[in-house]
């Protein structure tokens, strides 16, 4: 029985994990909350929507482990993936920010009402959000003010604004406060001409102001009564204002256009999506990583051929937006991330682990492509070639990466701007370190300039006979 690290902050309750499964214990302060929100039907119906997560009693007895002074022991379903606000593109955090304001307002008329606003409550599955915390919801006090609102505009509102109204993305800064971005931060950041909104002043300007006076006089504001019309008028109209907020200069990126404007010929594309075809079709991966997953195309095709999810990895923000689009437009059970592969998210929080590292996180992964991607690290980053290889071929037990050789016209564009020194950058000898770490199952070259595909496998020692290495049509077999 493992504890949740992030959960010890709230006293209602604990998250364990056993055996791969999700137990909530609820406490005998908390309970009755939770019995009385998870009454409604309200609440049943979103739950049956798929907009919070579900439970499911259990016996406390039947699980061993767990300490018996819990009032109650619920089971969660597990998501594929979790993944943290200062991960996700614009998009995405406006839509966890939409589907919470969204939540309050369906559930404020029944009675119900949300005890925090914290986006880590929010998670994805695909591009669709789902609220994870049972114990959030309690019975609505009438004419009490949104207590949360501070913590709503700190971890949604906040970095929004960021991004929309100053043209600076959220994520480094998120990551590096992990409570979310202070309103008096971005107040001094908020250029004039924004400043003078009636909406950045409420949410904002005054409320930057506000904290800098005693807490008596905040204390006095809160006791006010704030009718529940004019509670759902606040929400409403955050939202209203959230929902209309685009990211500044975000398709003018390098990346943004790479699937309509890159190197490769009609027919070596073509090949490269076939592969991956094959390869979703033959391993059929529950969790597949995507490492420089763009716009999304090749996470589509494996999607498409036999991958349950996917989860995509990228730094560039115009792309990452392109990728979120595609996932809604075409129903994708894909989750488009950002991530700066030479300086992934680490553990953060209490402690280093009240928020896991990328590679915890990436545990279940079952399969991983790779693909125009290890230059960019390798070259671009000065990322040794071999703790690169170890760091990939480790993420996940199957997978396909692609070498861009030094002809290659990308690998060329990375060279004219600096320095060759990488003398060890060449394709057989990334072709042993991969052999070293696993079994090549094929290598195939997709392209005139010598880009080369490698699936290995991670299920066999590396000298397994050729016997037991399963036929590919069309790949070279090692």
């Amino acid at each position: 029985m493992k504890v949740e690290p992030a959960s010890f902050r709230d006293p209602a309750g604990r998250i364990f994990y056993k055996h791969g499964r999700v137990f909530r214990a609820i406490s005998d302060e908390a309970v009755n909350d939770f019995i009385f929100s998870h009454s409604n039907a309200i609440l049943k119906k979103l739950i049956a929507e798929g907009g919070i997560i579900e439970s499911f009693e259990t016996p406390a007895k039947s699980l061993g482990g767990i300490e018996a002074n819990w009032a109650r022991i619920v089971e969660h379903p597990k998501l594929p993936f979790i993944s943290y606000p200062y991960e996700w593109s614009f998009s995405l955090l406006q839509r966890a920010a939409l589907h919470h304001l969204d939540l309050q307002m369906d559930l404020l008329p029944a009675g119900v009402s949300l005890s925090d606003a914290t986006a880590y409550n929010v998670q994805f599955v695909g591009v669709n959000p789902i609220f994870i915390d049972s114990l959030s919801f309690r019975k609505y006090v009438e004419g009490e003010y949104w207590t949360a609102h501070r913590q709503f505009c700190q971890q949604f509102l906040n970095p929004l604004l960021l991004c929309a109204y100053c043209g600076v993305a959220h994520n480094e800064w998120f990551r590096g406060a992990v409570e979310g971005i202070a309103t008096e931060s971005l107040a001094r950041l908020m250029p004039w001409r924004r400043r003078f909104s009636w909406r950045v002043l409420a949410h904002v300007i005054l409320p930057a102001a506000l904290q800098k006076r005693d807490a008596g006089a905040a204390r006095e504001s809160l006791a006010r009564p704030f009718p529940r019309h004019a509670y759902l008028g606040m929400l409403k109209q955050l939202r209203a204002w959230i929902e209309g907020l685009t990211p500044k200069g975000a398709r003018n990126t390098i990346w943004a256009d790479y699937a309509h404007n890159n190197s490769y010929q009609e027919n070596e594309y073509a090949t490269k999506a076939d592969r991956i075809a094959s390869f979703a079709s033959r391993v059929r991966p529950r969790l597949m990583l995507d490492f420089g997953c763009n716009t999304g195309e090749f996470s589509e095709i494996a999607l498409k051929n036999g991958a349950k999810s996917v989860v995509g990895f990228d730094f560039d923000h115009g792309a990452l937006e392109g990728a979120y689009r595609r996932a809604v437009d075409r129903d994708l059970e894909f989750l488009p991330l950002h991530q700066d592969a030479a300086n992934p998210s680490p553990g953060s929080g209490w402690r280093g682990a009240e928020r896991a590292d990328l590679q915890q996180r990436c545990e279940n992964a079952d399969g991983l492509i790779a693909l125009a991607f290890i230059h960019h690290l390798a070259i671009g980053r000065n990322i040794p070639l071999d703790q690169l290889t170890d760091w990939l071929v480790g993420l996940a037990p199957r997978g396909i990466i692609e070498f861009t050789p030094k002809a290659d016209p990308m690998v060329q564009r990375l060279l004219s701007l600096r320095k060759d020194i990488f003398p060890d950058y060449t394709l057989e000898r990334f072709a042993s370190l991969v052999s070293e770490r696993a079994r090549i199952v094929a290598r195939d070259t997709v392209t005139s300039t010598g880009r080369t595909l490698f699936e290995y496998e991670l299920t066999c020692s590396p000298d397994c006979p050729r016997s037991e290495v399963e036929s590919v049509p069309g790949l070279v077999l090692l």
